[in-house]
């Protein structure tokens, strides 16, 4: 599997944005999948997680209430719903696939399968 994802942009602080991952030949039904961002001199920070079949989610604490991940069944994708975005969600988002815990979605080095990551840029 090689993922990849989309739906990056500029957003004003307050806006919202939902990023896609996907892969072009595989469903991703069957893939724990995360969320990273990664701020220019600092390392890649995890976000968020989904595990297969149950759909069990973990959160960082700083995107709680504001980031939703979730699975499309029918496009067999993972999106990352993203609300009230703040000027310091700005960065490289990328999606990857890795066991999901609340411990391991935090490592980057845990997962694997990263694509090119979608600029999200929150401004005024």
């Amino acid at each position: 599997v090689q993922l990849q994802a989309s739906g990056g942009g500029l957003v004003q602080p307050g806006g919202s944005l939902r990023l896609t991952c996907s892969d072009s030949r595989f469903s991703l039904d069957d893939y724990n999948i995360a969320w990273f961002r990664r701020v220019p001199g600092k390392e890649r920070e995890g976000l968020t997680c989904i595990s297969s079949g149950v759909g069990t989610t973990y959160y960082v604490d700083s995107v709680k209430g504001r980031f939703t991940i979730s699975r499309d069944g029918t496009k067999k994708t993972v999106y990352l719903q993203m609300t009230n975005l703040k000027t310091e969600d700005t960065g490289v988002y990328y999606c990857a696939t890795g066991p999901c815990t609340s411990y391991t979605f935090r490592r980057p080095s845990q997962y694997r399968a990263w694509g090119q990551g979608t600029q999200v840029t929150v401004s005024s």
